[in-house]
């Protein structure tokens, strides 16, 4: 992909840290159909990219804010890569990272 194609979403959003609360960083995991090379990792704010065996790709790492998300998943949409899954992860309090039962966007309906 060509930098011209690239989707930039800085400063076209509103920040909390402009609404005077704090920032705090979400983990997120993000499953994408597929296996994307590990140097684009990168590009997609420095996630950590793992391949599983049932050829998907898993996206994990932290995610500033929900404008941050957006630019995020507007990134992977440009790639072609079909979008399986989008979970929002919290710390225990060792600071192990889990899945946020409170705040799981989901799996997507996907069919084939």
């Amino acid at each position: 992909m060509s930098d011209a194609q690239q989707t930039s979403t800085a400063g076209n959003f509103p920040s909390e840290k402009g609404r005077g609360r704090p920032v705090e960083s979400q983990f997120y995991q993000i499953r994408v159909k597929g296996h994307l090379d590990n140097s684009w990792s990168e590009r997609l704010d420095g996630l950590t990219i793992a391949h599983e065996e049932d050829g998907t790709t898993l996206l994990t790492g932290p995610v500033a804010d929900q404008p941050a998300l957006h630019g995020l998943l507007i990134r992977i949409r440009d790639l072609g890569l079909p979008l399986l899954s989008v979970n929002a992860l919290c710390s225990d309090k060792d600071g192990r990272v889990k899945p946020d039962q409170g705040e799981a966007l989901g799996q997507l309906n996907q069919s084939g």
